[in-house]
């Protein structure tokens, strides 16, 4: 047996992969091949473990499970996107070389101090723009080309919406419209949430902030009991894209017709928007929207 196994529950854990995929996957496919303890039960070694993660990787950017459990490493980090080698860094995105390289060594208290400093420096919408937004990219290439461990992935996030919401709470309560903040399941990336909150309440929004991975029949029961006026979901480029549509159909269909429904982020940037919903790929859609929607009511 391997020197370091994990059990099944910390498997599911680790890769975002549910017990009954595993199991599955065992059944089928023939991977993961788990050893077993002296209670019999599975337990998992390093390797296949960070396989499974590779595999959950390339998964949420649409490739098939069938195609890929098959695959040798080698294969799986050949299908991983190089998309640092399509386009030169701007120069926003080289001047965060600083913060990465601290992430990379494990410096949280240079870290922190380093955004900090930023914020203070920019302000917090550029600061938004200008720092969080390209460094949430560039981290997710690094994390998606294995240049990144996950725990340096989480490192990142925690440090940095913990910085976010500090900022957000210092702000004075906004006077309208009443917006409605979450994700649907499996949409666990909470950056862009925090990013499109801080731009909103600095517009004067009142945000109503439900965190991430709601279900859609709670999403609209929350709606209704805070009285909103629009509901956002943020979809992150790791979304399986073809998944959107029918989740903001779904939605808008539960939800009433005087509610707004808006998505953005990442994942809607190629989409076509279904009938009663408006993406907002980026800021700037974000707030003209919100402008927008303001003229309406005037």
């Amino acid at each position: 047996m391997s020197s370091l196994t994990f059990n099944i529950a910390a498997v599911e854990r680790d890769t975002g992969l549910s017990k009954d995929v595993l199991r599955v996957w065992e059944r089928r496919y023939g991977f993961p091949s788990p050893e077993r303890d002296a209670n019999g039960e599975r337990c998992y070694p390093t390797e296949q473990v960070e396989r499974l993660c590779l595999i959950k990787r390339l998964m949420d950017q649409g490739h098939r499970p069938g195609k890929l459990l098959g695959l040798p490493v080698d294969a799986l980090n050949q299908l991983t996107p190089r998309r640092h080698a399509a386009r030169e860094r701007t120069p926003a995105q080289a001047d965060l070389a600083e913060l990465l390289a601290l992430l990379r060594q494990h410096d949280a208290v240079g870290y922190q101090r380093a955004l900090q400093q930023r914020l203070a420096r920019q302000g917090l919408q550029r600061f938004v723009q200008d720092t969080v937004a390209p460094l949430t990219e560039l981290v997710g290439v690094a994390w998606e080309e294995g240049r990144f461990e996950v725990f340096e992935e989480h490192l990142f996030t925690e440090l940095t919406k913990r910085l976010l919401r500090q900022a957000i709470s210092t702000l004075p309560a906004g006077r309208g419209p009443r917006l409605l903040l979450t994700s649907v399941p499996n949409e666990e990336h909470v950056l862009g949430l925090l990013m499109v909150e801080a731009l909103f309440v600095l517009e004067g929004v009142e945000c109503i902030p439900l965190g991430t991975q709601m279900p859609l029949h709670d999403i609209a029961r929350a709606a209704a009991a805070h009285a909103a006026d629009i509901v956002a979901l943020s979809f992150s480029v790791a979304f399986p894209p073809r998944q959107i549509p029918g989740l903001l159909q779904q939605l808008r269909q539960t939800l009433p017709a005087g509610i707004e429904l808006w998505a953005g982020g990442g994942g809607t940037v190629r989409l076509s928007p279904p009938a009663g919903v408006r993406l907002l790929p980026g800021f700037a859609d974000a707030l003209d929207a919100l402008a927008e929607w303001r003229a309406r009511r005037s």
